[in-house]
């Protein structure tokens, strides 16, 4: 009576590992996927301008705000990009965020008046990466370029 009870068990259990090894395989995937390739952005025109914000996970409501307004406001853009001729870039590090007790974290950096987007993005994150203080990455939440 025991060994009929295991082997209708045992069905059940290689289903149960079956989808369990599926599921595990799936998530292994999505584990190994770029982070650019889940990345989701806004984009907004803004005075012949074009101002894409990148939603990563870590940034707070507040954060998300302020680059909001930042990105479909002409004087709160001009805070952060003081020149609008070419490209430009801000960049914050992950540990440090971007607003901290109400104000700029000093490691959110924005350079503006590079030739190209990529240009902008390589130098607001060097500059990031000199003023952060954890060791975490520094990203871009926000880039300004011309509406072509």
């Amino acid at each position: 009576m025991l060994m009929r009870g295991a082997r209708m068990a045992e069905p059940g259990f290689r289903r149960s590992l079956g989808g369990a090894l599926i599921f595990a395989t799936a998530l292994m995937a999505g584990l190994s996927a770029p982070a650019h390739a889940q990345e989701q952005t806004e984009v907004t025109k803004l005075s012949g301008s074009v101002v894409t914000i990148h939603l990563h996970p870590f940034l707070t409501p507040e954060e998300l705000v302020t680059l909001r307004v930042v990105a479909t406001n002409e004087q709160a853009l001009s805070l952060f990009v003081t020149s609008r001729t070419g490209h430009a870039a801000l960049a914050i590090s992950q540990a440090d965020g971007f607003i901290r007790d109400g104000k700029p974290a000093t490691s959110a950096i924005a350079l503006a008046d590079f030739e190209t987007a990529e240009a902008a993005r390589d130098a607001a994150i060097t500059a990031c990466v000199t003023a952060r203080q954890g060791v975490e990455d520094c990203v871009v939440v926000l880039e300004v370029g011309p509406d072509t």
